[in-house]
């Protein structure tokens, strides 16, 4: 399958930002103890910082989902396109329950699972394998469906049902659950709101088959669509979002109250907000090829890879922040929501997250580099495709 260059650029853009969140939850002082999005306490620039790594998982999710259909359309073989989503699919929730999970938390007694967005993309593997020989305008339709309808779900009380809990939980809303005293499975990334996303990203699947202009128009059409229902619907503050709008102590707070959607579980208004800027992305990036696209690229051709590799550089400079800082491994705390951090005490400001966040990035563009032509080389090795 021939790679598309504004799909690497737009990919790699947004797992470049996401290691900014990462790294602020592992380096920010106030990370353990503030809410960055409450604007109660936060200041702008904190607030920013993790807004706009909002952009993030929906993004990537809805590229996985486009590139299901591309790679539907460069394969004849139903069947093995199928048997390669299952397996994929299996092999992303090993991934997200053992490696991922450890380079989150690095517990080895695992009291602590999480199931976010690999999870999400793994179960949307699972589903859309079984949808492929359906037309792909009506599985955008039920994507779209799934993302217009799904808030109407939330809040929502169900008699109580230990199993019906979790299993609607799992689907639909974000919930905690303590399975034992030493056990605790957390389900941040519903999976149905998310399988709408990657649903419809399959269905605009058929926008990349487009000729490079009609694309062009076609992304920016769809961005300022997708912004200008965002605006409506939130301006009347009715439906599409849990969280409301409200005026606040200033016009900038006012407009970031505005802004300040709900990613868990995703709701339209941040479907249509986050994914209005990513179309824009892909419409800049489209035509344009130049050093540093190219630089930005190389992180999109191989996107698990680094996912997983900048978890585990990230979390290992938090042990070398705190060394610095004068704590011991006595100090140190896991367990339920602990990835290492002392309770108090800890942690850096924003301009040094920053700079350990770009740290993080620069280190890793030698090895993604590397893998990525070391993929290119070895087209024919089948397990390459699973990393």
């Amino acid at each position: 399958m021939k790679r598309i260059y504004s799909i690497d650029f737009t990919r790699g853009f947004v797992m470049i930002i996401m290691a900014l969140d990462h790294v602020r939850d592992f380096m920010h002082r106030t990370a353990l103890s503030q809410d960055p999005t409450n604007l109660q306490t936060t200041t702008a620039g904190l607030f920013l910082t993790r807004w706009i790594t909002h952009l993030c998982a929906p993004t990537f999710v809805f590229l996985s989902g486009v590139s299901v259909y591309l790679a539907c359309r460069s394969n004849n073989s139903t069947s093995a396109v199928r048997t390669f989503l299952i397996t994929r699919g299996i092999w992303l929730l090993l991934l997200e329950f053992t490696v991922i999970n450890f380079a989150l938390w690095y517990d080895i007694h695992f009291r602590l699972l999480i199931m976010e967005v690999i999870a999400a993309i793994a179960f949307g593997f699972i589903v859309l394998s079984f949808l492929l020989k359906i037309p792909s305008r009506i599985i955008g339709v039920v994507g779209l469906f799934i993302l217009a309808s799904h808030n109407l779900l939330q809040g929502v009380t169900f008699p109580e049902s230990p199993v019906f809990n979790f299993i609607f939980s799992a689907l639909f809303q974000r919930n905690l659950f303590t399975v034992t005293s030493n056990f605790t499975f957390f389900v941040a990334y519903p999976l149905i709101p998310w399988l709408g996303i990657l649903l419809t990203g399959f269905a605009c699947g058929e926008v990349f088959g487009q000729p490079v202009e009609r694309r062009i128009k076609l992304f920016v059409q769809l961005g300022f669509g997708a912004l200008l229902v965002f605006c409506l619907i939130r301006f009347t503050n009715m439906y599409g979002d849990p969280s409301k709008w409200s005026e606040q102590k200033s016009t900038l707070f006012t407009l970031l109250s505005f802004v300040n959607v709900t990613k868990y579980p995703p709701s339209l208004l941040f479907v249509l907000l986050f994914l209005g800027w990513m179309f824009f992305i892909l419409a800049l990036s489209d035509r344009a090829k130049n050093p540093f696209t190219e630089v930005i690229s190389v992180y999109g051709r191989v996107p698990l890879f680094y996912f997983i590799l900048h978890l585990f550089l990230a979390h290992s400079v938090m042990f070398v922040m705190l060394y610095l800082q004068g704590f011991g491994l006595n100090d140190l705390q896991f367990g339920f929501f602990n990835n290492g951090r002392p309770a108090t005490g800890s942690g850096v400001g924003l301009p040094m997250t920053y700079l350990v966040w770009w740290g993080v990035v620069i280190a890793l563009y030698p090895v993604c580099k590397w893998y990525g032509n070391y993929k290119t080389a070895h087209k024919d090795n089948v397990l390459l495709k699973y990393l």
